[in-house]
């Protein structure tokens, strides 16, 4: 029986090899899931930490790159785009909080590229957190970039 199972009883390893069996293909899956989200983190939070100018968490004004361009339907099929991919990286990195992976990295690049009130504080806050902004700069000194400016 399960509620006397000893550390040698023939009957609860039958139960463990049982209920193995039963979960050993979503054990699978989630075993290629947590992979390829470790490599697509690997891979992309690097690029866009190093497309980031070196004062992003310093700036008093942001400069919005929609009020710049004269053509609605392209700004907004790029912010649609752009959320979008925001909102799947929070929900890898949360996904990478718990599995291998770069999970607090992806899920500040996910945040640095939607967009929602109160972004900037979120942002200086997480970037401020032990280890993140030394992290990111880091990964800015592999590419030869200037580190980014700490906010005050």
């Amino acid at each position: 029986m399960a509620d006397n199972c000893g550390p040698f009883d023939g009957g609860c390893r039958e139960l463990l090899l049982e209920l193995a069996a039963q979960w050993q293909p979503l054990l699978l899956w989630a075993s290629i899931g947590s992979l390829l989200l470790l490599v697509t983190s690997l891979l992309t939070v690097p690029w866009v930490v190093t497309r980031l100018p070196a004062d992003y968490f310093v700036r008093t004004r942001r400069r919005h790159w929609r009020d710049e361009s004269g053509h609605p339907l392209l700004v907004l099929t790029l912010a649609l785009v752009k959320n979008s991919v925001g909102v799947l990286l929070v929900v890898l990195g949360a996904i990478m909080l718990v599995t291998p992976g770069q999970g607090v990295l992806t899920l500040l690049v996910g945040l640095l590229l939607m967009n929602f009130p109160g972004k900037y504080r979120l942002e200086r806050w997480l970037v401020l957190r032990p280890g993140v902004l030394g992290t990111l700069n880091w990964l800015r000194r592999r590419k030869g970039l200037p580190e980014f400016e700490t906010p005050n």
